[in-house]
């Protein structure tokens, strides 16, 4: 297999894949990730025999976290497939292809991690999980797909709840809310994931790639929507609020070991206000 920056693909059988996310130390999205995102698609949909790729992660505290905001100005400009931002052209891909792609998430997940989470099609958590979309107390918006796929998965008004709140949420409450399939006990969700994976993956991947070319007609955003809030996002680092609270952020741990990032929604919804004048 291909070696990559920030993630590991081990081919368990011809018919499933395990994708391990590992960016120490608090798997943080880097811009080296968003650039071998999409060649882990074209990885995926050439492979003609997979049927099931399992997503997990090398830290048990951290499933996949936001992006590195002290590196935004190393986002990655070039296009993917059809002139898409990279991040967008890997996950509208991802949702699409005609492979089962399944989270099993213990940790946090957050931001584009959270976001990645949302366009892969199944999500298991332990108890152990938070789910974070912190943007907007940070004076951005999710660029990531989150504002697509969270109308979607939860409805208008949890969508609106998550993305404004900008508050982690236990995996209790993801899973009440639809953010994820269920909650499975910390013991369980292993053997309860490969269960599922090695089950769908002994069927025919005609039938597979049938079902979700039919479900993603009514149930997936566009490409173009998805690029709609990307490039908002990018944008959104001018905003004097963005401007004010970034550094702070920084100064106070934000993309560093401790307890800023372990405690990140109790701490984001105590910042200092920003004025914008």
């Amino acid at each position: 297999m291909q070696q990559w920056a920030h993630f590991s693909v081990t081919a368990e059988t011809a018919r499933l894949w395990r994708i391990t996310l590992d960016s120490p130390p608090i798997n943080l999205v880097s811009p080296e990730m968003l650039t071998d995102l999409p060649q882990l698609v074209d990885l995926l949909q050439a492979a003609s025999e997979l049927r099931v790729a399992v997503f997990e992660s090398a830290n048990p505290e951290y499933f996949l976290n936001h992006y590195d905001t002290s590196r935004i100005s190393e986002t990655p400009k070039e296009a993917g497939a059809g002139s898409y931002p990279l991040l967008i052209d890997a996950t509208a891909r991802l949702s699409r292809l005609p492979v089962v792609s399944i989270a099993k998430v213990r940790g946090r997940a957050r931001g584009v991690g959270c976001e990645l989470i949302q366009a892969i099609d199944m999500r298991f958590a332990s108890e152990r999980a938070l789910f974070c979309q912190p943007e907007t107390a940070n004076g951005n918006l999710p660029g990531g797909g989150g504002l697509e796929h969270l109308p979607r998965l939860l409805g208008r008004a949890r969508a609106l709840e998550v993305a404004l709140s900008s508050d982690d949420y236990p995996s209790d409450v993801a899973e009440r809310y639809g953010w994820i399939n269920r909650m499975v006990p910390d013991s369980d969700l292993d053997a309860f994931v490969d269960t599922l994976a090695r089950r769908i993956a002994s069927f025919d991947k005609e039938s597979i790639a049938a079902v979700k070319q039919q479900i993603n007609r009514c149930t997936l955003p566009s490409a173009e929507d998805l690029r709609s809030s990307y490039e908002l996002y990018l944008h959104s680092f001018d905003w004097p609020g963005s401007q004010s609270r970034l550094p702070a952020a920084i100064a106070a741990g934000r993309n560093q070991p401790g307890d800023y990032e372990t405690r990140l929604g109790y701490h984001l919804g105590r910042q200092p206000e920003v004025g914008t004048e």
